[in-house]
């Protein structure tokens, strides 16, 4: 009983690291440094009613397509006088195309900067 009690034991205390690693944070740390400063961000939002309502309809185009994963629906999107910036990790060139595209659709949209970033696999 004592030798199976050690085993149980030297398993849980094995395994402990590697589960660890599996639920630990995310560290966005060097991604916010580098968007401090000049880059884009969702504080930049304009207030403007036709801005906010642009926004809006580029996020449903968005949310309501089920071929795109979730980081693809909770990118950041950030429109000031009709130009559109799109921001954060998608799986794909193609997530990444399919929402510029999405976003080009909108009516008043003048023009999207697409920041999207394809995420190493």
């Amino acid at each position: 009983m004592r030798l199976l009690t050690i085993c149980a034991l030297a398993c849980v205390v094995s395994a402990t690291p590697a589960l660890a690693q599996q639920h630990q944070d995310a560290d966005n740390t060097g991604r916010n440094v580098r968007d401090r400063g000049e880059s884009v961000t969702p504080s930049d939002q304009s207030n403007a009613a036709a801005d906010v309502e642009t926004t809006a309809k580029i996020r449903k185009a968005i949310v309501s397509d089920d071929n795109l994963s979730t980081n693809a629906h909770n990118v950041k999107i950030v429109t000031r006088d009709g130009a559109v910036t799109l921001r954060g990790p998608v799986k794909s060139a193609a997530e990444k195309d399919a929402i510029a595209a999405k976003a080009q659709q909108v009516a008043g949209v003048k023009r999207v900067d697409n920041q999207l970033e394809i995420e190493r696999q």
